[in-house]
């Protein structure tokens, strides 16, 4: 099964305040096979990060069957994340056990 590969309408707003606090950034939701929207750089600690969009229903906020087996089968960091808040909270404080 194919899904879309277009980012979420508040990717951009995230891609955006992320920068701005001092985060590289590269977008990634058109790499497609559940690989998250988002790789994150702050401080030299790198994170993966999934954009759901609050705005749409929760249904359609839940990983798909290929995020889900991407997020199971990585070792390393990854967020789903809805807001700028969250986006920010877990880019700058995130810390390796």
């Amino acid at each position: 099964m194919k899904y879309a590969r277009r980012a979420d309408g508040n990717q951009a707003d995230i891609v955006k305040a992320l920068r701005a606090a001092g985060c590289k950034v590269i977008a990634t939701h058109t790499i497609g096979q559940g690989f998250p929207d988002l790789v994150v750089d702050f401080k030299g600690r790198t994170i993966l990060i999934e954009v759901k969009d609050p705005s749409k229903p929760k249904s359609d906020r839940k990983l798909t069957p290929q995020q889900k087996e991407f997020h199971d089968s990585w070792t390393g960091p990854i967020f789903i994340v809805e807001t700028i808040e969250e986006a920010l909270a877990v880019a700058t404080t995130w810390r390796a056990a």
